[in-house]
């Protein structure tokens, strides 16, 4: 993947996702030629060629593609819906809108703000919400409108409805860059849009606080990060990324914690842009990611 994304204008990616059976590909590749595409990429898999479940990510390039996307949109229905196949469709020259939200934490936060600046992530970012003030400066000199929502005590519904204020409506997905707060499942129901976590892959070994102290004490040569779906089971959704670094006995607990930042910032970037370029296909409650 090249360091510096770009959007490509009349580039279209379709999602194929589907029980597999004979003349599923050459049903989507046909309908891309019938409607003047050009495959640029394809990638596919199948769990099981009989009676298995079928993905396939196609990226192709049509002149005036949004003129022609209804057109197209009315075809995949007519093709691929008697198959019982699923599919979107999405416009790669349009980015996707991300709302971040943070608590005092900041390396998550930061690493998405700069990755954005630096045109690594092909995402707009309307803004950034928070329960703490402190990454009000650091957010702001980026551009990226700053919101403090505040959020005590264990009735969270009033902050979760100026949230559901905040972005419903302008935002296509959301990223909890460290954000402390459990997420509730009328929440989840009410926003309409994926939600992507990122935590140390600690659980459930170290729940609750201190997990770098405990992982310390105990003597552990593996940390790392789990980039996934939020789900109403806590910590328990698909999994888009994960990574490990080795760490020794040398190492104490604020040296685990910067390790695993490192790890953290690096996952969560990774899920963030794969979600961004619709290389992730949910299934169950796991994921294909191409």
């Amino acid at each position: 993947m090249s360091p510096h994304i770009e959007l490509r204008a009349d580039h279209a990616c379709l999602i194929v996702h589907g029980p597999d059976q004979p003349g599923l590909v050459a049903a989507v590749s046909g309908l891309i030629t019938r409607n003047q595409g050009n495959i640029v990429t394809l990638d596919q898999y199948t769990s099981d060629p009989e009676g298995g479940a079928f993905f396939q990510r196609v990226v192709f390039h049509r002149r005036d593609l949004a003129a022609s996307l209804p057109e197209i949109e009315a075809d995949l229905g007519a093709t691929l819906s008697p198959l019982g196949v699923s599919w979107t469709i999405t416009d790669q020259s349009i980015p996707k809108r991300m709302a971040i939200l943070a608590s005092t934490s900041d390396h998550c936060l930061l690493e998405l703000l700069w990755r954005h600046r630096r045109g690594e992530l092909p995402v707009t970012i309307p803004m950034v919400i928070s329960n703490h003030t402190n990454t009000a400066e650091d957010v702001r000199s980026f551009g990226i409108p700053f919101f403090h929502v505040p959020s005590a005590g264990p009735d969270k519904s009033e902050a979760e409805a100026k949230i559901l204020e905040l972005v419903r409506g302008n935002v296509d997905f959301l990223v909890l860059a460290r954000y402390m707060q459990i997420i509730s499942e009328d929440f989840l129901d009410q926003v309409g849009v994926p939600v992507i976590n990122i935590h140390h892959s600690f659980l459930p070994a170290f729940i609750g606080a201190a997990p770098y102290r405990k992982a310390a004490e105990r003597g552990v040569k593996l940390i790392g990060a789990t980039s996934h779906y939020v789900t109403k089971d806590l910590d328990e959704g698909p999994i888009i990324e994960q990574d490990v670094a080795r760490v020794n006995h040398s190492m104490n607990a604020a040296d685990l914690q910067a390790r695993g930042a490192y790890v953290e910032r690096a996952v969560l970037s990774r899920a963030v842009q794969w979600h961004a370029e619709d290389r992730v296909i949910r299934h169950g409650n796991h994921t294909i990611v191409f």
